[in-house]
């Protein structure tokens, strides 16, 4: 790796972190206090800029404050115009619709499909094109004998500053176990000890070792498997198709959705006796001009749809930003490290080679320890976007030999190496990026919202993990809820002989709503893509 891919500054900081690496193994920071944390949360973090915030002025969530930039979609007016709609004579027929082809998606539509439902899959983009792909830690199940589900609750509930919904999180865990084993029947491939035991590692947060991997590409196993069960199953997925509107009937009832055609625009009709919203996060929205790991499709979708249509949201104020995005080089720039990093050894150190916090602190605290270094502290390293820390990489082969990245790691190692950096031969340079959103769609245990007939599973749903997520419960959040969607839902179908004549009156009512409100725009939405226009108005089609 040649040093001319570094600044002179940053070389002058290897030298540094290179020289304090020997006294930094073995050595372990103190854990901050609830006092410190919650100082340090209110000061740094971007959850607490309350003037990155607007007040919700219609809606279910009239008077709560969210991201100006959701804000704008959740007040905004529908890409549908009613009149041109054909409610008449859908395109698509089923029981269970499943908007979304990520990994909370495909496993509720083969839970439906176990269950006896006709179910169908619509995604705005490719099949597997998700959240759940980008993930890569790992996946948290309380199956070892050292570990309980209690255990787990509790770690989670304290990860969450105590606002998790405690039913949701009861059967996050409790069920935990038996979706680790299924994903790993399905054909998961774990990664194991000779005698097919479970590698388990922590996870900031965590007082056991409860993460279950396939090296540090997790997520897109987890999705292989399922999307092979989808297609083996002989599920219909509709790629490049977005659900841009909800379909109710007479009685206020979900009962289908608007499609759009990603490529051709063409407008399709989809009736159901039930619908699953399953679209994930909403990283591309950048709020705060923050970068994201999240994939091109992550926009809120599920949130603006379930609003519109009389769904309330829950905590959708907070977001988390993974501590550890890529800084430098610029062609990476916001990719996700994965957690597993640390949890294998690396340690965060500034410009003077220092660790300034305890490894295992939970995500948020991460954070905003990393954007007080830089920013009051002055101890960031400058890059061409800012400035960033290091990660100290190469000291997980000096605690656990040489061949270590590779074989745990390959992803994130062959990530740097295609730009020309070795992270087994120097630090790499890390600041938060935009991760997840931990606020989302209110629902019940069964996983229905508070529209009769709407389910919702993973990114979309809010309430599991309180005000802050745990590494790991992502990949299970989609599992065990996405599963108990399609159980829900199915059986739900099963209760319901005919759907009621469909209506898109709603969309009217909002129009009113946002109007009495005294709300003003031209945006509508959902947004369906990220807008990359560099401020050129050629572009800037709604």
């Amino acid at each position: 790796m040649s040093d001319s891919l570094y600044t002179q500054e940053m070389l002058d900081s290897i030298q540094k972190v290179e020289a304090t690496r020997p006294s930094r193994i073995g050595f372990e920071p103190r854990r901050m206090t609830a006092e410190e944390k919650e100082a340090l949360l209110a000061k740094f973090h971007p959850d607490y800029k309350k003037e990155n915030f607007d007040t919700l002025v219609m809606g279910p969530n009239k008077g709560e404050h969210v991201p100006k930039e959701l804000a704008a979609l959740l007040q905004a007016h529908s890409r549908v115009k009613p009149e041109s709609v054909d409610l008449e004579h859908p395109d698509y027929d089923v029981d269970v619709l499943v908007i979304g082809g990520g990994g909370a998606g495909s496993s509720a539509a083969i839970m439906a499909h176990e269950n006896g439902a006709n179910v169908m899959i619509v995604t705005k983009l490719r099949h597997g094109d998700a959240n759940t792909m980008m993930a890569e830690g790992g996946i948290q199940a309380a199956d070892k004998e050292n570990d309980s589900p209690m255990i787990h609750y509790v770690d989670a509930l304290g990860g969450g500053h105590f606002k998790n919904v405690p039913e949701l999180l009861y059967k996050l865990v409790t069920e935990g176990p038996g979706a680790v084993k299924w994903l790993n029947d399905l054909g998961v491939m774990f990664d194991k000890e000779a005698d097919g035991t479970m590698l388990t590692t922590h996870g900031g947060g965590t007082s056991r070792k409860r993460m279950h991997a396939a090296k540090d590409y997790s997520g897109a196993e987890i999705m292989r498997v399922l999307r092979d069960e989808v297609i083996n199953r002989g599920i219909p997925v509709v790629d490049f198709t977005a659900a841009i509107e909800l379909i109710l009937d007479e009685n206020g009832k979900a009962a289908g959705a608007v499609l759009m055609n990603m490529e051709t625009r063409e407008i399709l009709v989809a009736r159901a006796k039930t619908v699953i919203i399953a679209t994930g996060g909403a990283g591309r929205l950048h709020y705060q001009g923050f970068p994201t790991s999240n994939h091109y499709g992550a926009t809120a979708d599920g949130l603006v749809l379930a609003y519109r249509a009389g769904a309330s949201l829950l905590y959708a104020y907070t977001l988390q930003y993974h501590p550890t995005g890529v800084a430098f080089p610029a062609q990476i720039f916001g990719a996700l490290v994965t957690e597993k990093v640390r949890s294998l050894g690396a340690m965060l150190v500034n410009v003077d080679g220092e660790a300034f916090m305890h490894p295992l602190e939970t995500r948020d605290v991460s954070a905003a320890s990393i954007i007080r270094e830089c920013q009051e502290r002055g101890k960031g390293i400058p890059t061409p976007d800012g400035f960033g820390i290091w990660l100290d990489t190469p000291m997980i082969e000096a605690i656990h030999g040489t061949g270590a990245i590779e074989k745990r790691i390959p992803a994130m190692l062959r990530m740097f190496l295609k730009y020309g950096y070795d992270m087994r031969e120097k630090p790499i340079l890390i600041y938060p990026t935009l991760h997840y959103q931990n606020g989302g769609i209110k629902i019940g245990a069964d996983g229905m919202s508070e529209v009769e007939n709407l389910y919702v599973a993973g990114e979309a749903v809010g309430g599991i993990h309180g005000e802050n997520r745990l590494m790991g419960n992502s990949l299970l959040d989609i599992i065990v809820f996405g599963r108990n969607a399609g159980i829900s839902a199915a059986a739900k179908a099963k209760t319901i002989s005919k759907t009621g004549a469909l209506t898109l009156d709603h969309i009217a009512r909002f129009d009113q709503a946002l109007a009495e409100a005294g709300v003003v725009t031209d945006k509508v939405s959902p947004q369906l893509l990220p807008r990359y226009t560099h401020g050129n108005p050629k572009y800037e089609a709604k």
